[in-house]
């Protein structure tokens, strides 16, 4: 599993949420499944999982064509918290029971944190019986007004292929 997962095709913005980094993902699905790795199939994001008339919803939900399994992704914005693991857990099990054919191997969950304590994830883990991961990942950061100062304008470069091309 990679550590951490670069997703610097997502510009980080003041006040952003969970949601707005999760359609960031899915408006550039294609970078998204290359950063992931081969063999994925993106199935769906806020996926719907009902169990006893209550609703529950995987952030992004896969299918990996080469392991034979779902792959629920759980995307937070903070530091990993060990309640998010028994979240995952529970999402697996209904991923499980009700999407898994014969054919499928167990569904695989995957935390995405901004930031992961390891020790404090390990602890987490350490009895779950389910195929859990937890990684960070990374925007890409908007650039401090200082530098932005010091860079050409997208006008001036622009104009200047432009120019060169006229000249040559």
């Amino acid at each position: 599993m990679k550590d951490p997962y670069i997703f610097d095709f997502v510009q980080m913005k003041d006040n952003m949420i969970e949601l707005d980094i999760e359609r960031e993902l899915v408006n550039n699905v294609s970078k998204l499944l290359l950063e992931l790795g081969t063999g994925f199939a993106y199935v769906g994001e806020q996926y719907l999982l009902k169990v006893q008339n209550k609703e529950f919803r995987v952030d992004l939900l896969f299918y990996n064509i080469r392991i034979h399994c779902y792959v629920a992704i759980d995307l937070k914005m903070g530091e990993f918290m060990p309640e998010y693991a028994g979240k995952m857990n529970f999402y697996l099990s209904v991923l499980d029971d009700v999407l898994k054919g014969e054919a499928d191997n167990p569904s695989i969950g995957l935390i995405l944190c901004k930031d992961k304590n390891k020790v404090v994830a390990e602890y987490a883990l350490k009895d779950m019986s389910k195929p859990i991961g937890v990684s960070e990942y990374q925007l890409m950061d908007v650039l401090p007004d200082e530098l932005k100062e010091t860079l050409p304008s997208v006008e001036n470069i622009e104009s200047r292929v432009i120019n060169n091309y006229r000249c040559e």
